[in-house]
């Protein structure tokens, strides 16, 4: 194992993607100075962690179910959630800084109490969560990464799947969302190999969005350009 320049323990990991993109507006900027810390889900940074204690969900989270989405883009999704199941708490991760942004403004707007969020890489969290302590866990719209040279970089390879896994509780479920055939067939190859169960008896399963699902930018502009979304369950056993 390589370790970073931050911190000689960490594990040197690769970031495929931007993480800043244009230059947010000043209200933006605002957002992450005043609220962000106050949303983290806990010490998930190795500088504040580095023996790498799982997180005291009990204490961090009230004792209520926690959810996970990965990759939150704007953050539609995880407000839509966290403002239709009150009960649970969901934590949020997406490295892409404007993202995160756009997310804190939704937040603020809506006054939402039981989001958390991780502003980079949904393996920094994985490292700190304990065993079977997510109730469900969300992948939308992930970045497709279409040349097959970088199939490897897609969330749906062993490398994530695992840890995933370990998270997750016996009998709850993995929803992946995504417009991109071929990325429905990784999907499908990948998840299984993990150790989950698909919910779907055919193709047509994957059509039907879910009944508490909103529909997203990405999958708007999936819309507009004459993509299919496809909606996969999958079952943690």
């Amino acid at each position: 194992m390589t370790s970073s320049n931050k911190h000689p323990d960490a594990p040197w990991r690769n970031f495929y993607g931007r993480i800043h993109g244009k230059t947010m507006n000043q209200a933006q900027k605002d957002y992450l100075v005043e609220d962000l810390d106050a949303l983290s889900p806990g010490a998930v940074s190795w500088d504040i962690n580095p023996t790498r204690q799982p997180l005291d969900m009990a204490a961090r989270f009230k004792g209520k179910p926690v959810w996970l989405e990965i990759g939150f883009g704007g953050g539609e999704h995880l407000v839509h959630m966290g403002e239709t199941y009150p009960e649970v708490e969901i934590i949020g991760c997406e490295p892409f800084m404007n993202g995160v942004a756009m997310l804190l403004g939704k937040i603020r707007a809506m006054q939402t109490q039981n989001v958390a969020v991780h502003p980079g890489d949904v393996r920094d969290v994985f490292d700190v969560l304990p065993d079977h302590s997510i109730s469900k866990a969300f992948l939308n719209y992930p970045d497709p990464w279409p040349k097959k040279r970088h199939h490897r970089r897609r969330f749906v390879t062993q490398d994530h799947l695992a840890p995933l896994f370990r998270v997750l509780k016996p009998g709850s479920e993995f929803r992946v969302a995504t417009d991109i055939p071929d990325y429905v067939r990784q999907t499908l190859e990948e998840v299984p190999k993990a150790g989950f169960v698909s919910t779907a008896k055919g193709p047509e399963d994957w059509r039907t969005p879910w009944s508490d699902w909103t529909s997203t930018r990405y999958e708007q502009k999936a819309l507009r350009e004459g993509r299919t979304p496809h909606y996969l369950t999958f079952i943690r056993p």
